[in-house]
């Protein structure tokens, strides 16, 4: 990556991003938000959106947690999306990974896991062999996907739950904290407990 990244959005995730680049000897030109909270974060500039005018060349990783804005920033930038993987995540070379992606420290992807655009592979979590995870998808710190599960557009596994093997998690789901899945689960459904139980379905944001 010959060229500064620009991070878009100074939120707590940001801050994980800065170290990300850091460590991996990435300069970060700026940090964007729309609605600032503060002038700097970890002791560097935030400028407000309208105050700079982004390119087609720009590189830009979305800095924002929030899965659905993500999807929404990266409908409406002409940018262009760059990745960031933290140097101590363990990630196979037979690993495909998307635009604008976050892999955080300590995270590992096994081989012909398939990681979609602007996801987030969060702190200690595992993604193993023949996963497949879409765009948007947040695995939280140290979920663990057995393999072949499948990941759907935009949904969240929660931090520590558990996918056994070959499950499939619909588009926009929630999986809850240190949950168990053990049966597949459906688009926009909120699923909690071990084993897993569907307590609602949200309504249908995306078609």
């Amino acid at each position: 990556m010959e060229n500064k990244v620009i991070l878009y959005g100074a939120s707590g995730h940001c801050k994980v991003i800065i170290d990300i680049l850091e460590c991996s000897n990435v300069g970060i030109k700026n940090i964007v938000d729309d609605n600032p909270k503060s002038t700097t974060i970890l002791g560097k500039s935030v400028v407000h959106s309208s105050e700079i005018s982004l390119q087609p060349t720009d590189n830009v990783i979305l800095s924002i947690g929030n899965n659905k804005v993500r999807k929404k920033l990266s409908n409406q930038l002409n940018v262009t999306f760059e990745k960031a993987i933290h140097p101590t995540a363990i990630v196979s070379q037979h690993t495909s990974i998307g635009e604008g992606t976050v892999v955080m420290a300590g995270a590992i992807l096994n081989p012909d896991a398939s990681i979609g655009n602007h996801c987030i592979i969060n702190s200690g979590a595992v993604v193993e062999h023949d996963c497949i995870i879409e765009d948007f998808v947040h695995i939280s710190p140290n979920a663990s996907l057995a393999g072949g599960v499948e990941v759907g557009e935009g949904s969240q596994v929660g931090i520590g739950a558990t996918v056994i093997q070959g499950i499939k998690i619909g588009k926009w789901a929630v999986i809850g904290a240190g949950a168990v899945i053990i049966n597949d689960v459906p688009d926009n459904s909120v699923v909690v407990g071990n084993p897993g139980k569907v307590i609602k379905i949200k309504q249908n944001e995306y078609h």
